[in-house]
């Protein structure tokens, strides 16, 4: 009797996972953080342009002679801030970012408040000074659009938006980092050995912080702590699970609340894209509606 052979079907290949930091930069994560982390950063430009930066709607009455452009306005031909100019910048971006916080036509409302506000925010640093907290919630402002609709109870997970995301965390990380590298390019080690934060008591210093002026080692130690803070900056980016992550953003927040009552410098727009790195998912996953219509816990209507 003759064997006969059979030939197992040939099992498809695998295809290779794609290496770790490509993994990272497109975790998936629930729309429903978007969507949260959306309406506050929609919502703070209002309090952005009529609160915290409302200096900068002074500069419609100031001669356009002084208007010395950001690059990016020159090499875009942006125009000149008249009084014209930036009051309807000003009402523009707000009314956007009203429309905007709302979830409706995410892609267009989005872009249309990321080119606002970079304009308000070359009409604000046109003129000699340049802010360094801007940076992250230029980028989370950028990228929002890119998501496209997201809801508040929606747990799909997205890699556009891990992407987006990702992006505003590495954004924030930056922001420490760099700062970490213009002391050391622009003062070198002189600046953790030195007077600055001292001399940041003496001239903002609250009742809070004017007792340190009087231990000599104080001072200068928080500048070495500082400087090694920012430079680790990086390591954060290593944080991933929840728990991790809502005591990553409490400890930021804390340094800069701890700035603020010391000599009273708050940098809001980076605090509020440092809020991106929180799992707001769990936050409207607390309670789930019954079949019946009330509302019950989400572990017992998963039980």
């Amino acid at each position: 009797m003759t064997g006969s052979t059979s030939t197992a079907p040939a099992r498809p290949a695998t295809a290779p996972a794609p290496p770790l930091t490509v993994r990272w930069w497109v975790c998936p994560v629930p729309l429903a953080r978007v969507a949260v982390f959306r309406v506050i950063a929609y919502l703070f430009i209002p309090i952005d342009v009529f609160l915290t930066t409302a200096w900068v709607r002074a500069h419609a009455d100031v001669p356009t002679d002084y208007y010395q452009p950001l690059i990016i306005g020159r090499v875009l031909h942006l125009p000149t801030p008249t009084h014209t100019v930036v009051l309807v910048v000003q009402w523009a971006l707000v009314v956007a970012a009203l429309a905007a916080a709302t979830g409706r036509a995410p892609r267009l409302l989005g872009l249309a408040v990321f080119l606002l506000y970079g304009e308000w925010m070359v009409i604000a640093m046109s003129y000699g000074k340049v802010d360094h907290d801007r940076i992250a919630f230029l980028v989370a402002l950028a990228v929002l659009p890119t998501i496209g609709r997201a809801r508040f109870r929606d747990r799909r997970p997205s890699e556009a938006a891990g992407w987006a995301m990702a992006a505003v965390f590495v954004a924030v990380m930056l922001t420490y980092f760099l700062a970490a590298w213009a002391k050391m390019r622009f003062g070198g080690w002189d600046w953790a050995t030195g007077s600055t934060l001292t001399r940041a008591v003496v001239r903002r210093g609250t009742d809070l912080s004017e007792w340190t002026l009087d231990v000599p080692w104080l001072l200068p130690a928080a500048q070495w702590v500082m400087i090694a803070f920012e430079f680790s900056s990086p390591l954060m980016l290593l944080v991933r699970s929840d728990r991790a992550r809502i005591g990553l953003v409490l400890f930021l927040l804390g340094f800069h609340v701890m700035v603020y009552a010391g000599v009273g410098i708050i940098f809001l727009p980076h605090c509020i894209a440092i809020l991106s790195i929180l799992p707001w998912e769990r936050l409207t996953a607390l309670r789930r509606p019954a079949p019946g219509g009330a509302a019950v816990p989400a572990t017992a209507a998963g039980s």
